[in-house]
């Protein structure tokens, strides 16, 4: 066909993952892919709906598309559109809407690229999703995300997910380690587990057949594959036999990353969160008892309805006695039809801001603090491609970010490494790496 395609991924670990399998599809049909920045002939925009202004976001995007390629075919999918579909078709310049589910079948959709004068929406009950579409990322030659989950049986007062990607449902774990192998043999050192609710694997066709703990057993046995990092598990799945077996385990890292959303027991009642603050601290308190140096990520929302200063102030406290390394913070924003926008006692636009702000604050005071506990280790990392300034950077096994000048021999390497001095940006200085020592 001799026809190009590109690709811009908006949101999580997850929609880059089935960008890379979309991509594929394309290419297994012809397509050659090309850079966002090329002529193409096709534009694919994966769409998120988690973060606010997807509206604004989508339609930048386009609009920067067309710059490239004025004729181009502009193609858009992801939870955006699943949620507003027709939203979508009235930014100018767009010819395809898909779902959740027919964003798989897109070569079905755009073999015929003629602009046509409407935009084509094709977008079902996001209750008839039912079917599980393995992906993972390629391209990376450091890392793969490598999809094991999707959608969400849980009914958090706050969150379009459920509506945007369906039922929870899972691959089964033979899959899963079939295509570990696949990765390991392109050379990757490093998977990264992904899943809208990934602690819920095992789920199929309604029903539970497998448990996550199940899953990472099996992962721990898959030969050519360094690493393997957990993305994110709600603490009510955290359970201690996986604390026990990733602390055990010379594959999976120390490094958790936690949604805690709110410090305030009162407030995680209106959020329909499954947990209570005291079983959050005791997750993290398991995992500090038995690996010390382990890294822990929060996700935090500010300025949820009913938050008054003290519950706020309740939250930060909690997470600042905590013995966590870092936060993202979430400014709460309305979602049509979650019952959370329906909710009384809103929180003017300021608050929410300002309350941000004392929380990422917080996180840079975390963030420093977690790395100058490990000035003078020893540490593992892998180096990666990306280079700017004459200097590279990499991964530490429990998340430390580490500088290095320049080499291209270390891009994908695996080094050991002694944590030196910590620079202004909170990235970890070496001054030795096995027999090199840099000055």
């Amino acid at each position: 066909m001799n026809k190009k395609v590109a690709f811009y991924t908006l949101g999580c670990k997850l929609n880059f993952s089935e960008s890379s399998a979309i991509g594929r599809m394309f290419n297994d049909a012809g397509f050659e892919t090309v850079s966002f920045t090329d002529q193409a002939d096709v534009y694919l925009i994966n769409t998120c709906s988690v973060t606010d202004h997807a509206d604004k976001k989508c339609r930048k995007v386009v609009k920067e598309a067309l710059k490239h390629s004025p004729n181009a075919y502009i193609a858009i999918v992801g939870c955006y559109a699943q949620l507003k579909p027709q939203e979508i078709s009235e930014i100018p310049g767009v010819d395809i809407v898909l779902g959740a589910a027919e964003k798989f079948r897109i070569i079905e959709y755009i073999r015929d690229l003629t602009k046509q004068q409407k935009v084509q929406i094709f977008n079902q009950d996001i209750k008839e999703t039912k079917d599980f579409i393995p992906s993972y990322s390629f391209g990376d030659r450091t890392r793969t995300f490598l999809k094991v989950q999707d959608g969400c049986d849980y009914t958090c007062s706050f969150c379009t997910i459920p509506l945007a990607r369906g039922a929870s449902r899972s691959d089964t774990i033979e899959n899963v380690i079939i295509q570990a192998n696949e990765i390991a043999r392109t050379g990757v050192k490093e998977i990264v587990l992904t899943g809208v609710n990934l602690g819920d694997f095992g789920i199929r066709n309604g029903q539970r057949q497998d448990r996550f703990f199940d899953l990472i057993q099996s992962l721990d046995q898959v030969d050519g594959i360094e690493r393997i990092r957990i993305s994110s598990i709600e603490p009510n799945l955290l359970s201690n036999e996986i604390i026990e077996f990733v602390s055990a385990s010379s594959k999976f890292v120390p490094h958790f990353h936690i949604p805690l959303q709110s410090g305030s027991n009162k407030i995680l009642g209106l959020m329909r969160r499954r947990y209570k603050r005291e079983l959050y601290a005791d997750r993290i308190l398991q995992i500090k008892r038995l690996m010390p140096d382990s890294c822990i990520g929060v996700d935090v929302i500010v300025g949820f309805p009913g938050e008054t200063r003290e519950d706020f102030l309740e939250t930060y406290n909690f997470l600042n006695e905590l013995e966590v390394s870092y936060l993202h913070v979430f400014n709460y924003s309305e979602r049509d039809n979650t019952d959370a926008a329906e909710m009384k006692g809103k929180v003017p636009g300021s608050q929410r801001a300002d309350r941000s702000k004392m929380l990422h604050i917080l996180s840079e005071k975390k963030r420093r603090k977690f790395y100058e506990s490990q000035v003078g280790n020893m540490a593992e990392v892998l180096f990666e491609a990306d280079h700017k300034q004459g200097f590279m950077h990499g991964f530490s096994r429990n998340y430390v970010k580490v500088k290095a000048p320049y080499d291209p021999l270390l891009i994908n390497e695996l080094k050991q490494v002694r944590l030196s001095t910590i620079t202004p940006d909170c990235e970890m200085e070496i001054t030795h790496m096995e027999e090199t020592l840099f000055h």
